[in-house]
C-alpha cells in the first residue's frame, strides 16, 4: 500500500522522495513527463550506488529504500496516499488543478501538500472540495541534505492536519518551524536583503562583488557571499523569486529587484549553469581578487546584515513566525552562522535602529524604514532574548 505520494520528480520531487522512502515509507513518484521520470530513476540509484561507496549504507539497504520508490506514469497509482505532496512547476493554476484532479482519488483523511515557495497555499487549498486537509511543506534543496522543512498551515487548514503533517516530517529527521501563508513564507522573505542590499552596494560602485563576498564570508561568517550564492542558484531563479516576493507584496520597496540582475539574466549570465554569471566560470578565468580592507569589510557586513535583522524583527512583528523559529530557520535552512534576532542583541537594538534612521535618512527610501518592533524595543531598552548568564 501507498503511503506518501511525490508528483514531479525533478530535483526536488526525487528529493523528497528520497527523504520518504529512507524514512521506511512505500512511495509512488509520478510525472506526466515519461522521460523526466527516467531520469528520476537513473539519477536516484547513482545517488545510492555513491552512498554504498561511501559506506554510508550497506548495499541490502541502498536496495530495500529503493525498492520502496514506485516510478508511476498515471496519477491515479498513487490513488489511497495518506499524504500527497506535489512539487511541479510555480504556476498557481497548474497546482490548482492538480490538486482538484488528486483530491478525488485520496481518502477522507488524506493529506494534500504543496512545496511552493512563493505562492499562496490558501489559493492552491481553494481549489479543493475540502481545503482544511491542504497545507504547504516546503522542503529546500536538495532535499536529503537539508534539515529545514517550512510548515505553512493555510487559512483553510484545520489545526488537526498541521499537527500530523508536523509529525510526520520530524520523524523523518527533518526539523520544521511553522510560518504563516504570507509571500516567501520564512526563508525566501528574509534572506531578500542578503541579495539585494549587496546588489545595492555594488550599483553604487561602494564596492566591487569579490570584495562583498570577501567581506560576507571571512569577516561576516557567512558560508558563501552574496554574488557567488546568486551564481551558484541561477540569476534567473533567484531573480525571479525576488520579482514574485515584490509582487505579492504590492511593490513594497524593501524588495524591489535589481535592474543589475535583471540585466544579467537578459544577457544570459545566469551564473555556473552558463559558464558565466557575477563571475567567469571558464577554464581560464580566475575570481578577481578581492579589497580586504578591514573597515570596508566591516561596514558591507553590517550594512547587509542589519537589513537582515530588520526584515526578521518585522516578520516577527507580522507573527509570520516565533521568535525561535525566525532564527532555526536561518540557521538551518540557509546555513547564517547565526540567528537574526540573536544577532541583533548582540550588536544592540538601538544600534540597529541608528543604522537603518541612517540609511533611511541619506537615501529617504522606504527600503529602509526600520520595523516598529526595532524602534520600540530600542526605546523601552528590551531585548529578543534574556541575557544569558
Amino acid at each position: 500500500m501507498i503511503d506518501i505520494a511525490i508528483i514531479g520528480s525533478g530535483s526536488m520531487g526525487s528529493g523528497i522522495a528520497q527523504v520518504a522512502a529512507t524514512a521506511g515509507h512505500q512511495v509512488c513518484l509520478y510525472d506526466s513527463n515519461p522521460d523526466a521520470l527516467k531520469r528520476a530513476e537513473r539519477n536516484l540509484r547513482k545517488i545510492f550506488d555513491r552512498l554504498v561507496e561511501k559506506e554510508k549504507y550497506l548495499e541490502e539497504e541502498a536496495a530495500a529504500i529503493l525498492d520502496r520508490i514506485d516510478y508511476v506514469n498515471s496519477l491515479y497509482d498513487c490513488k489511497g496516499a495518506g499524504l500527497l505532496i506535489e512539487a511541479i512547476v510555480e504556476n498557481l493554476e497548474a497546482k490548482q488543478a492538480l490538486f482538484e484532479q488528486a483530491e478525488a482519488m485520496l481518502t477522507a483523511d488524506s493529506i494534500l501538500a504543496t512545496n511552493t515557495s512563493s505562492l499562496s497555499v490558501s489559493a492552491i487549498a481553494a481549489a479543493c472540495k475540502q481545503p482544511g486537509r491542504v497545507l504547504g511543506i516546503h522542503f529546500f534543496n536538495p532535499a536529503p541534505l537539508m534539515k529545514l522543512v517550512e510548515i505553512i498551515p493555510a487559512i483553510q487548514t484545520e489545526d488537526e492536519v498541521t499537527a500530523r503533517a508536523h509529525k510526520l516530517i520530524e520523524s523523518w529527521g527533518k526539523i520544521t518551524v511553522l510560518a504563516k501563508d504570507t509571500p516567501g513564507f520564512i526563508v525566501n522573505r528574509l534572506a531578500r536583503p542578503f541579495y539585494g542590499e549587496a546588489l545595492r552596494i555594488l550599483e553604487e560602485g561602494f564596492a566591487d562583488a569579490a570584495t562583498i563576498d570577501w567581506a560576507m564570508t571571512e569577516l561576516g561568517g557567512f558560508r558563501m557571499g552574496p554574488f557567488t550564492l546568486m551564481d551558484y542558484i541561477g540569476n534567473d531563479v533567484n531573480y525571479k523569486v525576488t520579482k514574485t516576493v515584490f509582487e505579492a507584496f504590492y511593490y513594497d520597496p524593501r524588495y524591489k529587484p535589481s535592474f543589475t540582475q535583471k540585466r544579467m539574466v537578459e544577457a544570459g549570465y545566469l551564473g555556473r549553469k552558463s559558464g558565466r554569471g557575477f563571475y567567469d566560470y571558464g577554464e581560464t578565468n580566475k575570481i578577481p581578487e578581492p579589497v580586504q580592507d578591514a573597515e570596508l569589510g566591516e561596514n558591507i557586513v553590517w550594512r547587509i546584515v542589519v537589513m537582515l535583522i530588520n526584515e526578521a524583527a518585522d516578520a516577527l512583528y507580522l507573527g509570520i513566525a516565533s521568535r525561535d523559529d525566525l532564527d532555526l530557520a536561518m540557521t538551518k535552512g540557509v546555513n547564517y552562522p547565526k540567528g537574526l534576532l540573536r544577532w541583533a542583541d548582540e550588536a544592540g537594538i538601538a544600534h540597529c535602529v541608528a543604522t537603518l534612521d541612517r540609511l533611511h535618512d541619506e537615501y529617504r527610501e522606504e527600503r529602509y524604514r526600520c520595523s516598529p518592533l526595532l524602534r520600540k524595543m530600542a526605546r523601552e531598552g528590551k531585548r529578543f532574548y534574556s541575557v544569558e548568564v
